[in-house]
């Protein structure tokens, strides 16, 4: 079926399914905050319908995701690649920029010594390593607190700024494990790959997809290479959260179901997976199955940790998934009632749990704010959706977030459609402003 068989088939079920509830145009209107004009156009083809508005016209008319499934298989993206790499055979080349901006490339070995990265400002590190890791048990506390305290960094903080401390610590924690034995190589190890995972998480928030996906695979090396195999579920949902933003609910509902395959995994990263098959759901408008999902999230998220719970070994192991939302169920819960077009109560549990995020926990404070922003300004409350906009704006360009950006460019364009409205007309040059230099 052709795209333009897609929307025409789109626009005539939308009619059809309009006339059986017994609305008019303009009263479809008034329900999804789209213009009757705009909506004529979506009904008789000569528009395409944003996955948004189906997604909200399914909800309105109750049709249980048979509309948002039709525009499904439209501009769907590319599958992601594995951006697997030889990391014995790698050197990591990072540069700092007198500016304050860094690059980071890795090279194959052959790579590096012709253009001779090898050679240049060499620290000696690793004829030294065999020392340091001696210290390795005194030591390795302190890198954890070191990993603890670079997440709170990481609240404040540009991706920019803090990757080349990331980088630089799983690097050297990746390099003292090389040089150790027994149980202070796998933790070692395994603290190197949450580093290297962290570094995934930042290099999304950069922007930068593809890095976010070579930092993962690295982190999945190196945790599998100290004894642990569950980090290999984990990074299966932190590549979901990358399809998810692209807005590809079915390639982000397989990829969290194969995070769920194993029983063997640990409970929080099943639950943590099932939330992410939840949100894919509510992306393709399917109120059933994101419902199942979530209730199983619960149950699992439930579950009495063994030490960490999270997939690490010991009882020091770094919790795995936010650390500053006491309770993600809930929140993606929120998350999930917005996509699906249920904004009221989508709104009530965003604001109570928002109020319980950490004031200085800066970037999900913003990042899950946006979110609340923009289930006003589509449940219509333009007054609360631009008074928390303009309040947003400044940590938004402090912490420079992807994930924050998309919802500021779809509060944008929701908007758009009100700049009538005096206070949308205040804020819109401002948030324009916003999304322009930022560089995301």
């Amino acid at each position: 079926m052709t795209e333009r068989e897609q929307v025409m088939m789109f626009g005539e079920e939308l009619r059809r399914r309009r006339i059986a509830a017994h609305m008019s145009l303009a009263d479809l209107a008034r329900a999804v905050h789209y213009s009757k004009g705009y909506l004529s156009k979506i009904e008789t083809g000569t528009k395409n319908p944003a996955p948004g508005l189906a997604r909200r016209c399914d909800s309105v008319l109750e049709a249980g995701g048979a509309l948002a499934a039709l525009t499904l298989d439209r501009a769907r993206p590319e599958a992601l690649d594995d951006e697997s790499s030889d990391v014995e055979g790698e050197v990591w080349s990072m540069v700092l920029h007198p500016d304050g901006t860094s690059s980071f490339q890795p090279l194959a070995r052959r790579e590096a010594v012709m253009v001779g990265a090898a050679s240049l400002l060499g620290l000696g590190a690793g004829r030294r390593g065999a020392a340091a890791a001696t210290r390795l048990e005194d030591t390795l506390p302190h890198y954890r607190a070191l990993f603890e305290h670079t997440r709170h960094m990481g609240q404040l903080l540009s991706p920019g700024l803090l990757l080349p401390t990331v980088i630089t610590q799983a690097h050297s924690l990746s390099g003292l494990a090389r040089n150790s034995r027994g149980r202070l190589h796998d933790d070692t190890l395994q603290l190197s790959a949450r580093f290297a995972e962290y570094a995934g998480w930042m290099a999304q928030e950069a922007g930068n997809d593809r890095a976010a996906l070579w930092w993962t695979g690295r982190a999945v090396e190196f945790a599998a290479e100290g004894g642990d195999p569950h980090l290999h579920a984990y990074a299966l949902v932190r590549r979901a959260l990358i399809t998810l933003y692209r807005d590809d609910a079915v390639q982000t509902v397989e990829l969290a179901r194969r995070a769920q395959s194993d029983p063997g995994t640990p409970a929080r990263i099943r639950g943590l997976a099932a939330q992410r098959e939840a949100q894919g759901h509510a992306l393709a408008g399917d109120h059933d199955n994101c419902r199942r999902s979530l209730d199983r999230a619960a149950e699992l998220l439930a579950v009495p940790s063994e030490g960490a719970g999270d997939g690490t070994k010991g009882p020091a192991a770094p919790t795995i998934g936010t650390a500053t939302v006491s309770d993600s169920a809930a929140m993606v819960t929120g998350w999930c009632l917005h996509e699906l077009g249920h904004f009221e109560e989508a709104i009530r549990i965003l604001e109570r749990e928002i109020a319980k995020i950490p004031p200085g926990a800066v970037r999900s404070r913003t990042r899950y704010g946006a979110r609340l922003a923009l289930a006003y300004a589509e449940a219509g409350h333009l007054d609360k959706s631009c008074a928390l906009t303009e309040s947003l704006l400044a940590d938004a360009e402090a912490v420079e977030s992807a994930t924050i950006a998309s919802d500021l460019r779809r509060i944008a364009r929701t908007l758009a459609r009100r700049r009538q409205d005096p206070q949308v007309r205040q804020l819109y040059p401002r948030l324009s402003s916003s999304l322009q230099t930022t560089h995301i």
